[in-house]
Parts: structure tokens; C-alpha cells; sequence
């Protein structure tokens, strides 16, 4: 399956094909734009519960695990990618990177993990360490691990840059160095207003056409770009996709769904983050979207279809 695969089809019909798991809210890092639903609310689910969950629901065609920091529970994420390896499922781990090494990846590379994805906001490690908080030789742990990955492993291995105030102007450098690192997936999220976290630091329309455009008329031949949270308004921007070029369509409540440690089920923990069951508690992921089944919430979003992005930078026109 090619990375974003679910994406790159437009959504006609609304089923359970992707699920990401919180599989701790615990995190060592404090992002300031971390969206994590209940961050460090010392929730965790065991990899036999995930497992027990998964195998309710016969259309998964991919797993994502994420937290707080996945790999705090890293023997869980590596049985559950060797459970839905098994299954033909494909798994994508979401890490900061920092507490990966070549033993871990290794062994998540032979229990058959998809992706690795991992944030890349910084070109050294004084940005790094001065924004996050963190020592400077976690960036340079971080980079060795990209490395091990991009170089040693049969992992597909993506970078995401958050496009926002911080990296607006450092696009540039910032995929200059993605690329030197031997990676050829690029990820650029449009960062969104999240009222559940109270991050509201965007970027610009004008500053964000002028980044997204740079890096599409600096990209190599084989190195792919994926523009996340974009898709909404990619024609009225003036951007088109080309071979390398994606704007992925939004899958968040129609084809993909969260599952926090405690069980609670939300259409999307980044823009989106609305209850709408507990797996603990009997909701019944196989049937979600049969319409006499389907909770309240999750009918009423499908209707609206709610755009954070959209209505951030486009609050004059909602009819792109």
C-alpha cells in the first residue's frame, strides 16, 4: 500500500478502513502544538486489547499507532504490528523518534511495519532544543534514527514538517535537509486552529501559498510530497497535483476513526476530537456505519463535514 493510500481515493462511501490507536497518552516531549486527545492523562491500551479490537472489523486496511509517544509502550506496538502484518494490515508508527534504536527498529522493520512517521520541524539542534525544551543531543539521537531507517531498514520512512509561524520562512532549508537524510517522503501538515489544545498559531493564506509553492517548484524527481489538511481549498490556492504532488483528501470520520487508551472512540483527535463510543463499553466498531446504528455525532459530522483548515483561512468564502 502506498503511503496515504487511503487519502489519494476520494471518500464515496464511508467505512472502517483505517484506525489509529493512542496507544499511550504519556509523552516525554511537551509540543506546544500537540493535538493528542487528553494528553498525559496516563491512559494506555495493552497490545491484546488493540488486538481483540481489530479483529471486530474485517475492512482494516491500515493501522496507525500513535500517543504521547508510541514507542513509551513499545513491546505493544511491536505485537500489534506483527498482528496486523499477519492480517495483510498495514501499520504506521507516529514517534518523535528519541527513544528508537537500532535494536527497536530492527525488530519493528522485521515484524513488518509499513511507515514510520516522524516530525522534522528543525534544520539543528539549538532550534530544536531552545523550542522544545529538550537537550541537544536528543536532535542528534533523532537524526541517527532517520538515518537508520531512510538507509537500513525496509520501513517506509516519512518526515512531517508542521507548516506554521515557527517554519514558515524555513521551508526551504527544512527540505533540503529532509532530502539529504536520505528521505524521499516529505509530509507538510497545514497546521489548524485546535480549540481542545488552544494552539492557534497558523500560517498566513499568503505566507502558506508562497511555502507550498517553493517547495513544489524545488522538488527532485524522486522525492514525494504529501500537503495535508490542504485539499479543501488546494484549486482556489492555485496548487494541481502532478506525479509526486499530493494533496490528500480528508478520510477523518469517513473512512478513519481514533481509539484513546481509555476506549473512548473519536471521529478525529486532531480536528475533530467528539466522542462517539467506548469500545470498553460496547460500541461496536463493525457496525458504525450502518445507519440505524451509527451514533449521533459521527451522522451529524458526515452531513457538515466540518473543515478547521477551510474555515481558518477561507472565513469569508465557506463554499470552496
Amino acid at each position: 500500500m502506498t503511503y496515504k493510500a487511503l487519502e489519494l481515493e476520494q471518500p464515496d462511501r464511508f467505512a472502517l478502513e483505517g484506525l489509529e490507536v493512542g496507544i499511550t497518552s504519556n509523552c516525554n516531549f511537551r509540543c506546544d502544538y500537540c493535538c493528542a486527545y487528553q494528553r498525559n492523562d496516563g491512559e494506555a491500551i495493552h497490545a491484546k486489547s488493540v488486538i481483540r479490537v481489530l479483529e471486530e472489523v474485517p475492512t482494516l486496511k491500515r493501522v496507525r499507532l500513535s500517543g504521547g509517544e508510541v514507542t513509551l509502550k513499545y513491546d505493544d506496538c511491536l505485537e500489534v504490528v506483527r498482528y496486523c502484518s499477519s492480517r495483510g494490515i498495514h501499520t504506521q508508527l507516529n514517534s518523535n523518534g528519541s527513544l528508537l534504536n537500532p535494536r527497536r527498529i530492527a525488530a519493528l522493520s522485521d515484524a513488518g511495519l509499513t511507515s514510520i512517521h516522524m516530525s522534522f520541524n528543525f534544520t539543528n539542534a539549538e532550534a530544536f532544543s531552545a523550542y522544545y525544551g529538550i537537550h541537544p543531543s536528543v536532535y542528534k539521537k533523532i537524526r541517527e534514527n532517520i538515518l537508520r531507517f531512510a538507509q537500513d531498514s525496509a520501513v517506509d520512512t516519512v518526515l512531517e514538517t508542521l507548516l506554521f509561524e515557527e517554519t514558515q520562512d524555513k521551508m526551504r532549508a527544512i527540505h533540503e535537509d529532509v532530502y539529504s537524510l536520505g528521505v524521499r517522503i516529505h509530509e507538510i501538515q497545514n497546521s489548524i486552529v485546535m480549540n481542545h489544545t488552544g494552539w492557534r498559531a497558523i500560517a498566513a493564506r499568503d505566507r502558506l501559498q508562497q511555502a507550498v509553492q517553493e517547495l513544489i517548484d524545488m522538488k527532485q524527481d524522486d522525492m514525494t510530497l504529501y500537503f495535508t489538511c490542504m485539499d479543501r481549498f488546494m484549486d482556489k490556492l492555485g496548487f494541481k497535483e502532478a506525479p509526486g504532488v499530493y494533496f490528500p483528501n480528508c478520510i477523518e470520520g469517513k473512512k478513519q476513526l481514533h481509539l484513546h487508551g481509555n476506549g473512548d472512540l473519536l471521529i478525529s483527535e486532531l480536528c475533530y476530537p467528539v466522542k462517539i463510543g467506548n469500545v470498553y463499553k460496547g460500541t461496536s466498531l463493525a457496525r458504525l456505519y450502518e445507519e440505524d446504528y451509527m451514533p449521533a455525532p459521527l451522522a451529524d459530522f458526515l452531513k457538515k463535514q466540518p473543515c478547521p483548515a477551510l474555515t481558518a483561512l477561507f472565513p469569508e468564502d465557506q463554499t470552496v
